[in-house]
């Protein structure tokens, strides 16, 4: 970090945000902005949170939500990147950004589907398709990303929505540009690719809605559009989108959450050979892996009343960034937090979020890692990385891998 980062916490959040040496690394900054002002309101106009009891105290606050409308125009944007950034931030057709009581009816119609009943009775299949899988790892180097960490979770959440297997690997692409609008920092060529693959996305989802309409199956999507079909359930563009929301969620963070893990395990050898000496830690294991570094960084929020959080005063209509790779890796919060411990008991990590927003898939991603982990370890004796150093993808809110090459025998 530069000298000037050390003390002037704006300088800290611009490295986070604007080069690739914070984004690829972003750990200590975020324990120096929480040092320096975890609290803090920066020269861009939003606020950030560091601590995980003041992260979770917004998240959770009644007085919070996801109209960015108001915030995005404060922050001082050329109009075209205003416009651009309010499209994607301010879709109310789906959960991901509206707020009650749309949300609550949107979220309520696919609950369901992701129940931990309804998880535990996927984990055979889960168990199957990871063992597949696994079968093809017949090479010396294995490349994870592409062979185990995109494949499963795509399948996965594919047969749950319906979405057919010869599609999802064209369909991984357009979702990797769409996210690029939750960055902090998007440049107009990424918005104008992003645009373009959420109108291929819509189109895709559209043309697929219409399919099942004409034959319904045994799946999620039928099931939307059988509660669309009942009236004021779902529009016809709350159903795409949150079908497209739906399919997305459910494999992009769960395959950084697969190679995120698996590397933070192949970097510990003695807290691998712990967990390959005690399957029993899995559970635990997995809630550490998410804590140690997580897929999601930070979540948004727009503030509806003054809030006060941390001794601080945050006026109603501020945007505020609860960081949560820092919030997970707080010593107020957890023991020792920059040490990896499979068998850490603190609470659980804010990975998923918390409040009304909380990850409607946290229990189906839980499930995914413990069995992809379990199965690895009765494969294989060993597992080694191999290669040069696993590529990162250049991005902050969404962290993961490109690349992971790991040597199993």
């Amino acid at each position: 970090m530069t000298t000037a980062s050390a003390v002037d916490p704006d300088a800290l959040l611009l490295e986070l945000v604007a080069t690739p040496e914070g984004r690829a690394d972003p750990y200590p900054r975020y324990a120096a902005l929480r040092q320096r002002a975890p609290v803090h309101r920066s020269a861009f106009g939003l606020w950030t949170l560091t601590d995980y009891d003041d992260c979770q105290q917004m998240l959770r606050h009644p007085g919070v939500g996801k109209d960015f409308s108001a915030a995005v125009n404060s922050l001082g944007l050329s109009d075209a990147d205003r416009v651009a950034q309010d499209r994607f931030r301010n879709d109310r057709s789906n959960m991901l950004v509206t707020d009650p009581p749309d949300h609550t009816r949107l979220r309520g119609l696919v609950t369901r589907a992701f129940t931990n009943r309804t998880v535990e009775a996927l984990r055979p299949r889960i168990v199957a398709v990871v063992d597949e899988l696994l079968d093809t790892f017949d090479a010396v180097e294995v490349e994870v990303m592409d062979a185990l960490a995109f494949p499963l979770p795509v399948t996965v959440i594919g047969d749950m929505l319906g979405v057919p297997a010869e599609d999802r690997a064209t369909l991984r692409p357009l979702v990797r540009s769409v996210s690029a609008v939750l960055e902090l920092a998007v440049s107009p060529e990424a918005l104008a690719e992003a645009a373009e693959a959420d109108a291929a996305l819509g189109r895709y989802f559209s043309d697929l809605v219409a399919e099942r309409r004409a034959h319904p199956r045994d799946d999620l999507l039928t099931k939307l559009i059988e509660a669309e079909d009942k009236g004021d359930q779902l529009s016809e563009h709350e159903l795409i989108s949150t079908a497209i929301l739906l399919f997305a969620a459910g494999f992009e963070t769960t395959t950084h959450l697969i190679g995120n893990g698996l590397l933070a395990l192949l970097r510990h050898p003695d807290e691998l050979a712990r967990l390959r000496a005690d399957r029993s830690l899995l559970p635990r294991a997995v809630e550490e892996l998410l804590r140690y570094d997580s897929p999601v960084q930070i979540a948004a929020r727009t503030t509806y009343e003054d809030l006060s959080i941390g001794g601080r005063e945050i006026a109603g209509g501020s945007l505020v960034l609860a960081l949560l790779g820092a919030a997970n890796r707080d010593p107020g919060r957890f023991r020792d937090p920059e040490s990896l411990d499979v068998g850490r008991d603190d609470g659980p990590p804010l990975s998923f979020a918390s409040g009304i927003h909380f990850c409607l898939g946290a229990a189906l991603a839980r499930a995914e890692g413990q069995i992809v982990l379990d199965r690895l370890l009765e494969r294989f004796a060993t597992m080694e990385l191999s290669g040069g150093p696993p590529a990162v993808r250049d991005s902050l809110t969404l962290r993961g891998l490109t690349d992971l090459r790991v040597h199993f025998a």
